[in-house]
């Protein structure tokens, strides 16, 4: 039985992409320091696809409803991919876990299994992040550090000193969850955090 792939192929130039950024904080949101998790994570999506990005931005209070609502109003809105930022310890005011739980349609443990473990290189209190990542009908949202270098970390992942791929970041594993939810095709920039396809998965460009 053949391996390749039967997909039909690429258009002529990469799919634009809608997807939505959430930055989580209470002091950011009232103005009482400048928010960094936004311009993060857009510059970082940015350098690692080849896909045009529409934003969808939000920069919201540490507030349960209105992290939920967000949350779906960025789904109905045709968000392929959700990324928040913020939220996500241990104190009473991080219910970023929960709110995004209440709207999922089915958890995918393994991106913050990944994410923890990423971490622990850098720091021990990584043991107490509780990000989450979900999937509510056909867009994947997932929970994200708070600090732009952690950001950076858990997408990419791990590199040894001459640049070969040491541990895997969590977006490596994006593009193909979106196209099993019936999402756009995520072109991911090799250099960046390539995306891993199996052969029957990967499109080509006619």
């Amino acid at each position: 039985m053949s391996t390749t792939s039967t997909l039909p192929p690429l258009p002529a130039t990469p799919q634009t992409v809608k997807i939505g950024i959430v930055s989580i904080s209470d002091r950011a949101s009232t103005g009482v320091y400048e928010d960094k998790g936004l311009p993060a994570l857009k510059e970082w999506l940015a350098h690692a696809l080849h896909n045009p990005i529409d934003f969808e931005a939000r920069l919201i209070p540490d507030e349960k409803d209105g992290i939920s609502a967000t949350l779906v109003d960025l789904v109905n809105a045709g968000c392929s991919l959700v990324l928040t930022t913020g939220g996500t310890g241990p104190s009473p005011r991080d219910v970023t876990p929960e709110a995004t739980l209440a709207v999922a349609d089915k958890e995918m443990p393994g991106f913050g299994e990944q994410m923890r473990q990423i971490s622990l290189a850098f720091v021990p209190t990584a043991i107490l992040s509780r990000q989450v990542a979900v999937i509510r009908g056909q867009s994947l949202i997932i929970n994200l550090p708070g600090q732009p270098k952690a950001i950076a970390e858990t997408l990419e992942g791990l590199k040894a000193a001459d640049g070969s791929q040491k541990v895997n970041g969590i977006f490596a594993a994006v593009p193909y969850c979106i196209d099993l939810i019936g999402g756009p095709y995520l072109e991911t920039k090799d250099d960046v955090c390539k995306g891993f396809r199996p052969k029957t998965a990967v499109r080509t460009r006619g």
